[in-house]
């Protein structure tokens, strides 16, 4: 047997193995993350948002109680708002979103939530004192409600649901001013 022999044996090179089985890695990891998200009901607008539950941050419990489904809502517009503490733009429209809270809370049809998304107790506690916001506020464990409503561009997003529980608006970034919040909502009544 000749050298020149053996080295036709040897195959795919080192480089070009580990590419191949990079891809292969990567391609499973895209379809686990595609089934996982098949299986995770997510919100639509002009469709029924998927149930899910809260446990609010003490001291931002809605009507006193600590836990709350969205079903409990019904009959209620709820604006579901997702912020961060680390978040700029969260900063931004926070005066806006409590200044609106405090229009429409006596009236008891409109619902405010903030959801903290990915945050620390700390940060959204020291978030929610800065700007004295007073609606109703819980962490998202575990990214549930991000993902159940599709949070798919980054903190602040909010979604505006309507007396039935249908998804009638999504607002991506944060809101110019406390009317662009009211003009939503008096869309949605």
């Amino acid at each position: 047997m000749t050298e020149e022999t053996t080295n036709e044996k040897r195959g795919v090179s080192l480089p070009v193995q580990i590419a191949i089985w990079t891809f292969l890695a990567a391609l499973l990891a895209l379809v686990a993350f595609g089934l996982r998200r098949a299986q995770n009901p997510m919100a639509e607008i002009g469709k029924p948002v998927p149930q899910f539950d809260l446990e609010y941050y003490p001291g931002y419990e809605y009507n006193g109680t600590a836990k709350m489904s969205l079903a409990d809502l019904q009959g209620k517009i709820v604006v579901i708002n997702i912020w961060a503490s680390w978040c700029k733009p969260c900063e931004q429209e926070a005066p806006d979103l409590e200044e609106a809270w405090q229009f429409y809370k006596d009236g008891g049809d409109v619902v405010f939530i903030g959801v903290d998304y990915v945050d620390t107790p700390a940060g959204a506690s020291e978030y929610l004192t800065k700007f004295n916001i007073s609606f109703p506020n819980a962490p998202d464990l575990k990214s549930n409600i991000s993902s159940i409503l599709n949070r798919q561009m980054g903190v602040p997003e909010t979604y505006f649901i309507d007396r039935a529980g249908v998804l009638r608006h999504v607002k991506i970034g944060p809101f110019s001013s406390v009317n662009e919040i009211k003009s939503i909502i008096q869309g949605i009544e």
